[in-house]
Formats: C-alpha cells, structure tokens, sequence
C-alpha cells in the first residue's frame, strides 16, 4: 500500500558558506582566522555565532556581509554568489543589513535622518524616507524621537536606532556583531527580548555574534560554537525552546541545561 505522507520540505536556504576560509596577512606571518567552512543558514532563522575571542566568528560575520573578501570558497546570498573575481555584486549586497557594537550614528543628523540615510542615497523622496523611518522608529519602540540627536539618547535607544537604520531598505538578512555588548546588564536583557520581538514580526534572517552563552541561548533557533584560532565549527546546538521567550525562561531547568553544555563544551576547546 502506497502511503500518502509527504515529507516536510526543506526551508529554502538564506546563506550558503562553501569550504569558506580567511587568512590574513601580515608582516608577521600568515593568521589563518577561519579554516574551511561549510554551512547553511535557513530563512527567516535567528542563528547565533558563539565561540571564544580570535575564533573567527566576527571574520566570518564580516564575510558574509561583504566586508572582508574570503580567501577561498564559495558565499552565497539567497542562491547568488557574493563575490566575482574579487568584486561585491551590489544586487547581493543589497539583501544584507549590518548592526555593529557601536551604534555609529551621525552626531549632525537627527534619529530619523539617521534611519532614513540608506533611503536617501537610493534616491527615495524625503516623504517616503520620513514615512519609513517613523514605521521603523514605531517596530524598534523609538516613536516620539524623531527630531533628537544621537547625544540626547542613552545607548539602547542609540543601538534600536542603528537596528532601524539596518532595516530601512528592507534587507532580507540582517547580520547583528555583538551589538549589545557595550551596554549594562539591564538594558542588554531589554534589547534581546526586543530583538526577539523585531524578528517574530519582520522574519528577517538574523545572524548574531555573541560571546554571551546565555545571549545565545535565549535568542537562538540554533548555535554555531566555533573552536579557537583557526576558527572551525566544532558544534551545532539546535535550542529546542518555545517561543516567545521571557526573562522567566532563563530560570527553566531546560533552558540552563543548554547553557552548562555549552558552557563545558566551551571549556574543553578553548
């Protein structure tokens, strides 16, 4: 008897690394940052990259956002290749927003120029970069600061004013490098639970660094933990959590069970 199951299709696939590798050059020698790595990245997945410091994690987040041309291998964006010959296809480029540690808002421009500035060097008309920004100051819970200046904002709110600008253009991916480190305790636990929020509603690809396991651990559909210099993927931990998760979710059994494995795995490889 023939049976009727279908099998569950396999979610198309936002990021593509090939035998992916970097080494620098220096005046002292060759650092090979990144040995050759191969993954994929589902849409619309929260992917964290957690490793120890000079594991390579931010070399290959840069990779993938263009930043830093591979030595070797193969990067695709959504089925296309980044890199030809030593050039960045913008047409691939475009698929990609980028939020670093610091914020790096223009100190001349107010909070809503500063979301709007990607619109205005694609030409949008100033209503239409106005009427983005204001959506995206309204998704990152910036609404009412429009006419501020980045000095007159605490970090936080600095940092969701760097997330809408990463947004503005509407990327498909968004690539996010430790860009709570540099805050207190308090408002890091604000943001990520802000950040989960931003993704449930958008679906965005996101890929984040982090040397926080517990960060991670909250955030993550799955952790890539990355063995010390030369950077290689020692384990894949799928986080098995229910979502929406809560401040109360770190207190879980479950949820510190994946934090002392990660934890000891962490120990063991560095």
């Amino acid at each position: 008897m023939e049976s009727n199951t279908v099998a569950p299709q396999k979610p198309d696939v936002a990021i593509r690394l090939c035998g992916l590798e970097k080494i620098y050059k220096t005046r002292g020698g060759d650092v090979h940052a990144l040995a050759p790595t191969d993954l994929e990245i589902a849409e619309g997945e929260l992917l964290v990259l957690l490793g120890p410091s000079g594991c390579g994690k931010t070399t290959m987040l840069r990779m993938i956002g263009g930043l830093i041309e591979p030595t070797s291998g193969e990067l695709q964006i959504e089925g296309m290749n980044l890199w030809d010959n030593g050039r960045r296809l913008n047409e691939v480029l475009s698929e990609l927003g980028m939020v670093f540690q610091e914020a790096h808002l223009f100190p001349w421009l107010t909070i809503e120029d500063n979301i709007a500035l990607p619109l205005e060097f694609k030409g949008e008309s100033k209503a239409r970069r106005r009427e983005r920004a204001r959506e995206l100051m309204k998704l990152v819970d910036i609404q009412g600061f429009e006419k501020r200046w980045p000095m007159e904002l605490s970090g936080g709110m600095r940092q969701r004013a760097a997330i809408a600008r990463a947004l503005s253009y509407n990327p498909n991916i968004l690539l996010m490098d430790e860009p709570f480190g540099a805050l207190d305790a308090m408002t890091r636990d604000q943001l990520n639970l802000e950040l989960q929020r931003i993704w449930s509603e958008t679906r965005k690809t996101i890929v984040l660094v982090t040397h926080s396991i517990s960060e991670a651990v909250f955030l993550a559909d799955r952790i890539v933990l990355l063995s010390p210099r030369p950077g290689r993927i020692d384990t894949i931990v799928t986080v098995d959590l229910p979502r929406p998760r809560s401040a109360d979710t770190q207190t879980t059994p479950e949820f510190q069970a994946y934090v002392r494995a990660l934890r000891h795995r962490l120990s063991e490889i560095s």
